[in-house]
């Protein structure tokens, strides 16, 4: 069952709230509070351990080795399938992953560095000829208004890529990883299929594709990490342990997938 517009707001709104720095935020905010009340010796001891604790969280997720541990464990669930030449499989689907719109200083709708990766090695498992058709999935993912349609974004630079127009169907109607399997579903009914998307992602994506009847191959792209979580230890260096933009938001990613797969399970989606 789809989500209706409310529905999808609260859970774009909910899903702000798995974020680490939404919890930075929200400690560093009661700590706030604390500090323009006078402060009694228990609202002292408060204040303390809210601050620190916001400032080891912050830490902790912002650490390029604390992140690589954590979305490499879902990125190795899945390793790229070794696929034979005569493999054939009914089509290849490709899970959308963000668009951004054209403004007053963008010129065009552009695809997300993810949404291009991943079309990208779908093209590439086109092109060596192992499914007839690219299915792209992805819809508008604004909650007020209207915004660009993900799919019709993504056939664009397949067909730049090489793929003829007639061998793409689109689903522009899905916003999450239940509605791409639902809508696929509806487009070529339960079939053999080779899923791209983000390694971090496919161990959410995989089990709601088999629950809706695909056969489910997966091909994984899009990695950050380099090594299996059990070889990252032996390789490391000074800035594994600096704090990084880019390692939050990969915490991020990790933290919003596991809290992902666990509402997918609890609401029988997997």
């Amino acid at each position: 069952m789809e989500l209706t517009p409310f529905f999808f707001g609260l859970y774009k709104f909910v899903k702000y709230g798995l974020y680490p720095l939404t919890w930075v935020l929200l400690l560093l905010s009661a700590a706030t509070v604390l500090v323009l009340r006078p402060l009694s010796p228990t609202s002292l001891r408060w204040l303390r351990r809210l601050v620190i604790s916001s400032l080891l969280l912050l830490v902790l997720f912002s650490s390029p080795l604390v992140a690589t541990l954590l979305i490499g464990s879902l990125e190795s669930w899945h390793r790229p399938p070794q696929l034979m030449s005569s493999d054939r499989f009914n089509a290849i689907v490709v899970l959308g992953g963000g668009v951004h719109e054209k403004g007053s200083l963008r010129p065009t709708i552009e695809l997300s560095s993810t949404s291009r990766d991943r079309v990208t090695c779908a093209v590439d498992l086109y092109q060596q000829g192992y499914a007839p058709t690219l299915v792209l999935s992805g819809g508008d993912g604004r909650i007020f208004g209207i915004g660009p349609q993900e799919a019709v974004e993504m056939k664009r630079w397949a067909v730049r890529l090489g793929v003829p127009e007639p061998a793409t169907m689109l689903d522009f109607g899905s916003r999450n990883t239940y509605e791409n399997a639902t809508g696929t579903k509806r487009l070529i009914g339960p079939a053999s299929i080779l899923l791209v998307s983000s390694a971090s992602h496919l161990p959410r994506a995989i089990p709601v594709f088999a629950k809706q009847g695909f056969h489910v191959t997966p091909a994984p792209c899009d990695y950050v990490s380099r090594d299996l979580p059990k070889e990252i230890l032996n390789d490391l260096d000074l800035f594994d342990f600096l704090p990084d933009d880019d390692a939050l938001r990969h915490s991020t990613e990790a933290v919003t997938e596991v809290a992902g797969i666990a509402i997918y399970w609890l609401t029988g989606k997997l």
